[in-house]
């Protein structure tokens, strides 16, 4: 017998189109169905459109995560026509991509999950004060350095994509801006100033010494920064025991170069990591306001059920991988390419385990990308101009910072004919499909406490943020 229902929602510090209805029996959550109410269509708009137009019009999806867009965009065109980057356009463009997931990542920390805890209702919590100090939402002290950090980093995006965001810099042959020996100087300078506020705020130590970390023990050991201020609320809280999501973890490579991705591609499950197969992948249309039946991308359509009929509850797709659930982000990445740390949290699949795969992810990004921007090279070419794609069909597959990205994209007579994308909200939000089988997030959420009064649980604000929702990103 179900005690109550909840809405809670919006979790609006990005945007709002997220509600999660919760049914709570003795304290707990005992199901919990996500709802993306905001349908926007982006997939129809794209069809008739002469195929160069995703480049302009996919990085509109988000003001987030536009480089991410635009370099599945570009990859899906490149696919469909046969046609690779330049190596050092490529090399550019991973450098663009890194740029802006690593400013997410510390975007997402520093303002969107740790100002929960500066809430009245953990006053009297031996590190409150500092929290309060430090994270109070538009106040606290990491929220002005971070912003001010950030903006500098986001300087390379000018230097290398001339704009952020809705660069069109990335192209399926490369990038279009040759840096010369002057903007790399620049690049490099300002990733040493970014590398400085990393190791002042935080980590407290340098990043090297972060990113080798290998055990919980170790994790938990941790003392500088506002990293460390983070284990010590999640020892406190027990965040190591809240929100276990499926475990099962996938990416699709981040930052695709001729030597090999960033960060491997793979699929971790029972803790052994195996290939992923894009083949496996379908969208099931059994909870949501969508009419057609469950497809791969590729044969899928976006044919909105105007009427909203049940037992649909969201505008969102729910994807499946062989038909199983899986988790994509940075913990997702992380234990894919294999980092002992992250294989040591991945059983754990909590809400401690999601941050802690952030704050490594953030630490290896930034000395990815100080060694590729040591690696330009103004006197090679960073584009070779791909031809004016006719008829082909082809995927762009890659890592947005909250996880795996995909663009399906197929061509008829020099027009876009199918075009279809999975976002990583799409992955981590989805409703249940036609098995009854929860989302990542909704399985997530079963058991989380829910006090006596509480109206907008804080142990639900924590798994939700935990995950980094983009709602705007989800449905198209």
């Amino acid at each position: 017998m179900t005690d109550r229902q909840l809405l809670v929602g919006p979790f609006n510090r990005v945007e709002g189109d997220l509600e999660i209805r919760l049914e709570i029996r003795d304290g707990q959550v005992a199901a919990a169905y996500a709802n993306s109410p905001l349908f926007r269509g982006f997939e129809m708009m794209l069809l008739g459109k002469d195929p160069r137009d995703a480049l302009t019009l996919t990085p509109r999806i988000c003001g987030i995560c536009s480089v991410s867009q635009s370099a599945a965009a570009a990859l899906a065109l490149g696919a469909a026509g046969g046609h690779a980057m330049a190596p050092q356009g490529a090399l550019a463009a991973a450098i663009l991509h890194g740029v802006e997931n690593l400013a997410d990542h510390v975007t997402h920390f520093n303002l969107f999950f740790m100002p929960d805890f500066a809430r009245r209702a953990y006053a009297g919590r031996g590190w409150h004060d500092r929290t309060v100090a430090r994270f109070t939402a538009m106040e606290g002290s990491a929220a002005r350095v971070t912003a001010e950090a950030r903006a500098r980093l986001m300087h390379i995006s000018g230097l290398l994509g001339g704009k952020w965001p809705h660069t069109l810099a990335i192209q399926p042959g490369g990038v279009t801006k040759t840096p010369d020996a002057r903007d790399r100087v620049r690049i490099l300078a300002t990733l040493r100033a970014f590398r400085r506020y990393l190791e002042e705020a935080l980590f407290g130590a340098p990043i090297e010494a972060f990113a080798a970390l290998e055990t919980v023990d170790q994790l938990d050991a941790w003392e500088g920064g506002d990293a460390a201020l983070f284990f010590r609320i999640a020892r406190d809280l027990g965040l190591e025991t809240i929100g276990q999501g499926p475990r099962r973890y996938m990416s699709f490579g981040a930052y695709p170069l001729p030597g090999g991705p960033g960060f491997a591609r793979g699929l971790w499950h029972d803790g052994a990591t195996g290939p992923v197969d894009p083949a496996l992948i379908v969208e099931d249309l059994s909870h949501a306001w969508m009419l057609g039946d469950t497809a791969h991308p590729t044969q899928g359509a976006t044919v909105p059920d105007e009427d909203m009929r049940d037992p649909a509850y969201s505008w969102c797709k729910a994807p499946r991988l062989g038909g199983a659930v899986v988790e994509v982000g940075a913990l997702a990445r992380q234990v894919v390419d294999g980092h002992p740390l992250a294989l040591a949290l991945a059983a754990e699949g909590s809400v401690r385990a999601r941050i802690a795969g952030r704050l490594l992810e953030i630490a290896r990004t930034q000395i990815l990308l100080e060694g590729w921007a040591a690696a330009l090279d103004p006197e090679a070419r960073f584009m070779d101009p791909a031809p004016t794609l006719r008829d082909g069909q082809g995927a762009g597959l890659v890592e947005a910072a909250r996880g795996s990205l995909g663009h399906w994209l197929r061509v008829e007579k020099g027009r876009i004919a199918g075009y279809q994308i999975i976002a990583p909200t799409t992955w981590n939000f989805s409703p249940r499909d036609a098995g009854g089988t929860p989302g990542p997030v909704e399985a997530a959420l079963v058991g989380a406490e829910v006090g006596a009064g509480e109206e907008t649980p804080l142990s639900v604000q924590h798994i939700v943020r935990s995950f980094d929702p983009c709602m705007v990103c989800t449905v198209h």
